[in-house]
């Protein structure tokens, strides 16, 4: 058993890296040399103890290829370019203090891996980077904000120095990053005595020094008190006239999220980049665990092979089982974002005309909403925060929480609304215990990571 779990997880990332380098990648071709520290085969840890903890698993940990018919992948093992950047030399900041959240940015951002977790891991860490970045540049005078002919500066200088450290170079294309976001854009308040006259300070403090990353997403009062503090400032200098400050209007959210920023300097100047960071993957994972990030063609095909109450298994499934295989080549999604995948596309077949159970029938499990190893083990990553792990003997490694064949919810179904972590006690359904009388290596881990329902403002999106 767990010599197949071992060589199922091995294709998994010898396919994702592979998939990801044949088409956006241009990668130098490296000889790869077998380090005598490294094991000769794929090793599983002994089982997590706790709830939340991870099974860690390294794309560079088998030494040799075993698809010898295959070419090997640029990142097999990936141990990063590193070189000078070439700065600007215009951007008045000091890089140095910031060496540790540029190498985590880095490696979540890694060139051959951006675009598979770039929803989850890369542009997530690339906003924090920004926001502790800002902070560190407004410490040393009174503006929260750069002006913009600095921030083109300062933005060239932050992706040269990632790129510098093996990150991806389109990190402004594949993340919705540009230099305005350092300006502080429509925002009214800009300076910090400004700022901290208008807002409660010492309530958004209290509120974001320590974010809860199980209660936040549920019960939130880090992300209440940053739009709270963002309202305050946009409204300074209003008039009744100006419809650009009118709550609700595209103009005013405009300008309340230009003022998150400034809210989000001033956080940045009185935490420490380490709890800064922590705090701001904790809130950006509420939110991208809110949608379905995958994008679904129109499933005709599957509508026409699924109609009705009594679909045929084996036209039904056929046409399912296609239909889904292409979608799985798009990226990596959570647990969370799985379940939330799983009822889109299970509603729009319901749309369709499809009232049967088709995933129930069809066996599909969260995991396959997910990217495959060669159609036989999705990776779902963990719905908190994560990162990608680079080290010099393993490579790049990442977190996969593997739900061991969790059914995918039906959105009719009843086992849709049993799948939520904000229920009103805030608890989990009881995990299996693994027996201990299970053979060393073989491990049913069972991982119940599952959505929640949102009900946020939206400002918050």
């Amino acid at each position: 058993m767990g010599h197949h779990i071992g060589k199922i997880i091995c294709r998994f990332l010898i396919f994702a890296i592979w998939f990801w380098g044949s088409q956006h990648v241009v990668s130098q071709k490296t000889e790869f040399e077998p380090k005598p520290n490294v094991p000769d085969k794929f090793v599983l840890s002994d089982p997590p103890i706790g709830l939340f903890d991870p099974i860690e698993i390294s794309p560079a940990v088998v030494p040799r290829n075993p698809y010898p018919v295959e070419p090997l992948s640029p990142m097999y093992p990936s141990f990063p370019s590193t070189y000078e950047p070439v700065l600007t030399g215009r951007c008045p900041v000091n890089f140095s203090s910031l060496s540790d959240i540029f190498d985590k940015t880095a490696s979540d951002c890694s060139a051959p891996l951006a675009a598979l977790v770039g929803n989850v891991i890369c542009c997530p860490q690339v906003n924090s980077l920004m926001h502790i970045f800002q902070g560190v540049y407004s410490s040393e005078s009174d503006m929260l904000v750069l002006q913009q002919a600095t921030a083109n500066y300062c933005f060239s200088d932050l992706i040269n120095i990632l790129a510098s450290r093996g990150a991806n170079s389109t990190i402004p294309t594949l993340c919705p990053v540009k230099s305005s976001n350092l300006t502080g854009g429509s925002c009214p308040v800009k300076d910090l005595v400004t700022f901290e006259k208008i807002v409660n300070t010492s309530k958004l403090l209290d509120s974001c020094s320590t974010v809860d990353p199980l209660k936040e997403c549920c019960r939130p009062i880090c992300q209440p008190a940053i739009v709270e503090a963002a309202f305050q400032i946009s409204l300074r200098g209003a008039s009744m006239l100006d419809s650009s400050r009118i709550p609700g209007s595209t103009a005013g959210i405009t300008v309340v999220n230009d003022c998150k920023g400034v809210v989000y300097t001033w956080l940045s100047r009185k935490l420490s980049s380490e709890a800064a960071n922590t705090a701001y993957r904790i809130l950006s994972s509420c939110k991208v665990n809110k949608v379905c990030p995958l994008e679904f063609e129109e499933p005709s095909s599957v509508i026409k092979a699924c109609h009705g109450m009594a679909p045929s298994s084996l036209s039904c499934c056929s046409a399912l089982n296609t239909y889904v295989a292409s979608i799985q080549k798009q990226m990596l999604i959570t647990n969370r974002q799985a379940i939330n995948c799983a009822t889109l596309f299970g509603s729009m077949l319901e749309k369709g005309g499809v009232t049967a159970n088709i995933y129930e029938l069809c066996k599909v499990d969260l995991k396959d909403f997910s990217l495959q190893s060669y159609g036989q083990q999705g990776c779902l990553l963990r719905s908190l925060p994560a990162d990608i792990i680079f080290d010099n003997v393993t490579g790049f490694s990442f977190t996969c929480d593997l739900s061991d064949n969790i059914a995918a919810p039906w959105p009719s179904s009843s086992s849709l609304s049993s799948l939520s972590l904000c229920a009103p006690e805030m608890s989990l359904p009881a995990l299996p215990i693994p027996q201990a009388s299970v053979s060393s290596g073989s491990y049913n881990i069972a991982r119940t990571i599952i959505s929640a329902v949102y009900v946020i403002s939206s400002i918050l999106l």
